[in-house]
Order: structure tokens, then sequence, then C-alpha cells
């Protein structure tokens, strides 16, 4: 059964011929179409792109695969493998990567306050589901929790060592500017235990070497670090020297006033298992910036002049890394810090971590290669340094490796602003705000009643129909504007009106465009959703949901077959700009559902699309989308009792309405407005072939954990794509 009445769409109006111009102006006019013609035929500068293709159903990105593609932003493909679930083109035309992280906010906030994430929704032209939170967000995106992993066992008891067990040097005697120095450095295995002493040597004033033992540790060894020790299985075997022995011979050889000079001395008293009160550590009096410290071999060349820890050579040499840690000690006390000031060391440095990282790049490709590379081993070997601007007071492994500026900040504000000056400074920046999550229940709460949003704007009442209506032919009427999830038949008005609850809504939409004010069966019926209190905003959010950039270039058909796919790919050539084909199944049955998405790479591509489709060689009914599809997962597991009875009336329950009268700073409906705002001017200052990630890394907490929610987007590449409305 069909409406008597069919509404007339829109049309958009031809494009105006261009006015030939006058005799006057022949010459200029020639010359003017002869530099547009020029024009036309150079070829566009390329940019960097994404592809929208992500995942047909879910769009569920784990954390392993956002580092996937942040690994492919630095390097590219010639270094690192390609993104598994994403197309990111051009990757060299990317300038910079900036990810924004709204801590404490998750998918349910976004759509719970989507009217109020005004910038974010229309900006980002792709959007992901994230799993819950793991207990590291930001390391497991970065990828350092897998090396974190790695490098955890290979160090086992090397972390804070139980002092009570360390033998005291017994050098108690009171120190003077005579007192003598000695040069210590040592040479560590790696054992079932941790790292345990292999090599020590001590060097006296002068240069004379007064102890250079080779050590067997007491446990198995897993590792001889043959390229930093020199130490092999070969050396090792005939030594029957123990720590115990070098301890005793240590503690004879020092004099009570002895200063022991090393260069990241605490790794090597540790691996003594002793402890000495006069120290000087070379690693520190050189100081760098950012708390960084300079390599011993770095240091030996600059002041010294020497060129030390060779690479034909095998390993270090121990003597020769403890007597050059006295030279530069001598050197300091000699000259002091103006004059080490003087040599700019740390341009000087500079300099030849970018020398060296051309050669490492050429010989590092198969290091990289390998899957728990992470995305600061990635900035390093390009000579670059990540940017970490966070409130967060606690620390990290971010926040502590060796290539991040950590900028901490007491408020969101001060991010922010900090995030202006720095942003442009860094190749690749991470930007954390932190907001007070809900508390659990209110959380819970909040989840519930989006339910019930969701599902009664999948709802609608059609009516009035006569008393002696067919029901079956309504029905299939009804049914071809999408699946239906149920359909009742209400009689509590004088006649007959029936509620349709749809399983998309866009279904729901399209009912109401078609036949709201139609003759149906001789009379004039309305069809409308049920009116509350959570669907009193519904024309304002679907009219948004329609604007949103990821569902632009998407269009909703109904009533497709299943050889639709077929036939749609043998007309290809009618579908330009076609990039997806989303075909949802019965989860039970596994049959194929009879409607579909399909994805275009832009508005126009799919309003061309939409108007053929709904043509008489087609015959199908369709709009455009309002679901992004990382909700459809969501929207699919709405129990159908969740909608509420018509005519009882709900209000809010007393803690969120009391939080959303109090209107703090950080409550996240006022947060999601404010702070979509403040990021949106950040992100119109950013420069263009910027890759922008907005993370909404979901919540957690004993009650159930919550999806977090992922925008992405390269600054321009957006802009390209704005659908042009003269068609």
């Amino acid at each position: 059964m069909e409406p008597e009445r069919e509404r007339t769409g829109k049309h958009f109006k031809k494009g105006r011929k261009r006015r030939r111009a006058p005799n006057t102006l022949v010459g200029a006019a020639e010359a003017m179409r002869a530099r547009w013609e020029l024009g036309e035929r150079q070829p566009e500068a390329k940019k960097a792109r994404l592809s929208a293709i992500l995942f047909a159903e879910n769009c569920e990105v784990t954390h392993d695969q956002l580092c996937e593609l942040l690994k492919y932003a630095v390097l590219g493909k010639s270094s690192v493998p390609k993104p598994s679930w994403c197309q990111l083109f051009h990757q060299n035309h990317l300038n910079n990567v900036v990810v924004f992280v709204l801590q404490g906010m998750s998918q349910l906030h976004f759509y719970r306050f989507y009217l109020e994430f005004g910038f974010l929704r229309k900006a980002f032209r792709h959007k992901f589901r994230l799993p819950p939170p793991s207990s590291n967000f930001l390391a497991d995106i970065i990828g350092l929790k897998k090396k974190q992993a790695t490098r955890d066992q290979s160090k086992m008891g090397e972390g804070c060592p139980d002092c009570a067990n360390f033998v005291p040097t017994k050098c108690n005697g009171s120190i003077t500017d005579n007192s003598p120095l000695f040069g210590l450095d040592c040479e560590m295995c790696v054992t079932s235990k941790g790292r345990e002493l292999t090599r020590i040597s001590l060097v006296a004033e002068g240069g004379s070497c007064v102890m250079d033992e080779l050590v067997k540790p007491d446990n198995k060894i897993l590792d001889y670090l043959t390229s930093f020790s020199g130490i092999t299985k070969k050396i090792l075997n005939p030594v029957t020297t123990r720590l115990k022995d070098v301890q005793r011979q240590l503690k004879s050889l020092l004099p009570p006033d002895a200063v022991l000079v090393g260069h990241s001395l605490d790794l090597d008293l540790r691996a003594l298992k002793m402890i000495h009160p006069y120290v000087i550590d070379t690693s520190l009096l050189y100081v760098r910036e950012q708390g960084r410290r300079f390599k011993l071999k770095f240091l030996a060349k600059a002041i010294l002049g020497k060129d030390i820890q060779c690479p034909n050579r095998l390993g270090h040499d121990a003597t020769e890394d403890a007597r050059t840690t006295l030279e530069l000690a001598r050197y300091f006390l000699k000259y002091g810090p103006r004059k080490i000031a003087e040599l700019n060391l740390e341009a000087l440095a500079s300099h030849q971590e970018l020398l060296a990282t051309g050669q490492e790049l050429r010989n590092t490709a198969e290091v990289v290669q390998q899957p728990n590379t992470s995305v600061l081993e990635c900035l390093d070997l390009m000579g670059q340094k990540l940017l970490f601007l966070t409130r967060e007071p606690e620390t990290s492994e971010l926040s502590s490796a060796r290539n991040c500026e950590t900028v901490k900040c007491l408020s969101n504000k001060e991010v922010l602003e900090q995030a202006r000056v720095e942003i442009p400074l860094f190749p690749f920046s991470i930007v954390q705000f932190s907001f007070e999550p809900f508390s659990p229940s209110l959380t819970e709460e909040m989840n519930k009643r989006m339910r019930i949003k969701w599902t009664e704007m999948s709802t609608v009442y059609a009516g009035p129909f006569s008393k002696n209506c067919n029901l079956r032919a309504l029905k299939r009427l009804f049914k071809s504007f999408g699946p239906i999830r149920s359909m009742t038949l209400v009689l509590e008005t004088h006649q007959p009106h029936l509620c349709i609850q749809y399983e998309v809504l866009e279904a729901a939409q399209l009912a109401i465009e078609s036949l709201d004010g139609v003759l149906v069966e001789g009379a004039c019926i309305k069809v409308q959703r049920p009116v509350t209190e959570l669907t009193l905003d519904c024309n304002t959010l679907v009219n948004e949901l329609e604007q949103d950039s990821e569902n632009r270039g998407t269009i909703y058909l109904s009533g497709v077959s299943e050889t639709f796919k077929e036939h749609l790919l043998q007309q290809s050539n009618l579908f330009l700009g076609l990039e997806a084909v989303i075909l949802p199944k019965d989860l039970k049955s596994g049959k194929q559902k009879r409607y579909c998405f399909l994805k275009f790479k832009n508005f126009g591509s799919a309003q061309r699309a939409l108007d053929i489709l709904k043509g008489k060689d087609w015959k199908l009914k369709g709009r455009h989308a309002l679901t992004p599809r990382h909700l459809h997962a969501w929207l699919r597991g709405l129990p159908p009792e969740s909608r509420r009875p018509p005519g009882i009336r709900v209000i809010p329950p007393p803690s969120e309405q009391q939080a959303l009268q109090a209107l703090k700073v950080d409550h996240p409906k006022i947060a999601a407005w404010r702070w979509g705002r403040k990021i949106g001017k950040l992100y119109h200052s950013l420069g263009p072939g910027t890759l922008c990630l907005i993370l909404l890394p979901g919540t957690k907490s004993t009650h159930g954990s919550f999806s977090g929610l992922g925008l992405m987007g390269i600054k321009d590449e957006e802009e390209s794509n704005t659908p042009n409305m003269c068609l």
C-alpha cells in the first residue's frame, strides 16, 4: 500500500552560464581564460589525507591499532608497517601530529551531551569506538606497555634495591680539597635475578689502574650484554672471583677520605651492592636540559678531545671509561661551570644527534619493523621529541621517558595556554585535559536514560486509522522504511493508532518525513515521536546528526535485496566516490537485512547517488544517514522493554538534577560546551597538514566500564571535503 500523496523534494538550480565579455575586453578575457585553463591543467598539490573506510560494523579501534597509526604518521611506510585499520595517504606531506586526551570522558558523555560538543562533531569526519580504558591509557597508545614489560623482566631487582643488604666501604674520614679521587666503572650482565656485576675497574688520580677484575655472577646468566661489556661466555668461564671478593678488596683499597667518581655512578654502586658517602657523578656534573644526561662518549670528545667506546672495538673498556670520568671531574673542578657554559654543549649534542639520526635511519629499518616499537622510539630515530602537556599529578612512563618534554600544569586552563605556545615547536604533541568523572551510580543512571532516549527517538506513533483498517497492509507500509523491532496497536484513543519501534533511527525519521500529513486508507494521519522530556529537543538533535561530518557523506537505504551489492558494483560508473557498502546481517540467522548504508567521499556524491537510487529504476527508499557506524553496536543492544510506557511523567533523578543546576565548570555538560569551543579555537590555530586526534578514553569502575570514543582528521583535508551545495 502506498500513500495517496507523495512529497516532492527540492531541486538544486543549475549553475549559470558564463557571460560573454564585451568586445572591448576580449583580449583581457582571453588572457584570463588562458591563465585559468593553465592553472586547471596543473596538478593539485598533494595533501595528507585519511581514508573513511574503517570497520564496516563496529568501528572499534584497539589501543594497539591506534599506536600503529601514530607510528606510521611519524616514520611512514618505508620504516614501519601500514596501519591495519585505516589508510593514511601522502604521509610525507603530514606536518604535525596533535593528540588531545579528554581524561574522564567516554562515548557515553559525547552522545549524552552531543549538542554541546558542537565543534568536535562537525569538524572531524572520522569517528571510532575505543575499548574501555586500561590501567595506563597513554602508555598503551604510545606503545610503551609491551616495551616496559620486556624491560622489567630484564631488570628484575634493579629498581629500588634493599640497601639493608648493601656493604658500606667504611670510608668515614673528613674530606678536604686534597682528598683523593678514584674513577670507577662497572660492566654488568643480565641474570635470572636481574643485572649482576661482571667487571670492575678502579683508577687512581694520575691514571694508574689499581683494580681491574672480572667477576662471575652468583646466578644463571641470561645475557652477557657483550656489545656493551665486551664480556663473553669464553672470557668468564675460568673466572672464580665473586662479588663478595670484590667488596672485600675494594674496602681495603679505598682510604677513609676517598671520593668515587663515575658516570651514572648509582648503577655501578648498585651492581657492587655497596654504599659510599662521597661521590662525584659526571652525568649530573655536566647538566643538560630537561634533566637528560649527556653520554660519556660525547663528553669525552667535546671536553677532552678523546675518542672512547670506538665502534670497531667489542664492548667498552671499563678502565678507559673510569679514567675518562676522572679527567672530566678534574676539568670541571679546574675551570668551573662558567667555562662549561661557554662550550654550549647542548647545541653541540643536538647537532651530533641529528647527524647520527640519518645514519641510524639507514641502519634501523629492520628494528622499527618490530611490533613492539614505541612511538617514542620512532621519534627518537627522527631526532625529535614528544611534547606532553598534562594537569595529572602522577608521573607515568610517558612523562619519565628520555625524549619526552613533559609540562605539568595546575589546571586545564593552564594546559590550554601552554598548548598555544608549545605545540608549534614540536612535531608530535599530546595534550591531556582532566575532568572529574560522574559518580558510578550517576553514570549508570545517565547510561540508562541515554538508552531510553535513543529508543524513543526510533519510535513513532501513527494515526488515527479507521477501526476496520488493514493491519497487514499498514505493517507492510511502515516496514518499507526499515526493520521494525515491534509494532503495537494503541486502543486508548478514540480511533486506533500504531506504535512502531524501528531498529535504526533513520527508518523512524524516514517514516515521519514520508507519511506525516499523508492520506492513508482515506484518513489524513499524523506520524510523530512520543513526547517526553528526553525527546523535547529531538528535532534539533536530528538536524545536528544529519550535519555531523561523518554522516554528511553517508546515505541510508531501505528495501535492498540480497543481490543489491552485485547490481550496485555492475553500475559503479553511476556512483562515483563510493567508498564503502555496509550491509548489516541478522545476528542470529546471519542473513542480510533489507537495509544498508553507503559511504561516499563527500556530500555531493552521496546526494547524487541518493537521487538515482530513489528513482524509478531502483525504487528504494532512503535519506542521509543520522547514526555514525560505531553507534550501531550500542543501539542494537537496546532491549525492547527499555522504552517507557506512554503517559508516565518521569523527572530527572535528584542527583543529576542537582548536578545540572550547580553548573560547575568541570561538570561534563558544561565542560563539553566550554572545552569543545576552546579546543576548536586551538585547532584553527594549527598549521595545514596536522593530523589531529581527539580521544575520550572511556571510564572504568567497579560498577561497570564504558567505551571510549576517538575522532580524527587532518587540517585542510576536512576543509577540502566541505560539500558544494550548488550541484
